[in-house]
């Protein structure tokens, strides 16, 4: 289902040798249990105009819980962030960025400086996507 989350409940229980109940219980099981989180639908990025990928690093103004909790919202809340992850070593976040252009990050960069009290800011552009994939190695 990773691979493929369109497969009929009858083409997987083959794949697995179940029949087709048996299958349907453990897919409703794993749902319930939170191991499946969600089925979506992956767009290609670049098909719809957002062909820059951008990580950006953030080193925090303060380490108190109020700025943590507003710099979290706030960030989360930019459309453009489709990753956040709060990070160990010299930066403390890392986000992952779509956009459309270096005009489009500027646009973004703008909003995730404006009003939040940051220490430092840097950012890399992806050249070349060599690997992309959302299945997890089970």
């Amino acid at each position: 289902m990773q691979i493929d989350a369109t497969q009929s409940v009858a083409d997987i229980a083959e794949q697995i040798g179940l029949s087709t109940t048996p299958c349907w219980r453990r897919i409703q099981s794993l749902e319930k249990q939170g191991i499946i989180d969600k089925r979506v639908v992956l767009v290609n990025s670049q098909k719809i105009g957002l062909g820059m990928t951008v990580f950006v690093q953030v080193k925090a103004a303060k380490h108190d819980s109020a700025w943590l909790k507003t710099f979290a919202e706030h960030a989360a809340n930019i459309e453009q962030v489709i990753e956040f992850y709060r990070m160990s070593g010299e930066y403390d976040y890392m986000l992952k960025v779509v956009v459309a252009d270096m005009q489009a990050f500027d646009i973004f960069y703008k909003k995730l400086v404006d009003g939040v009290d940051l220490s430092d800011v840097t950012s890399s552009f992806a050249m070349e996507q060599i690997k992309y994939t959302t299945a997890l190695p089970v």
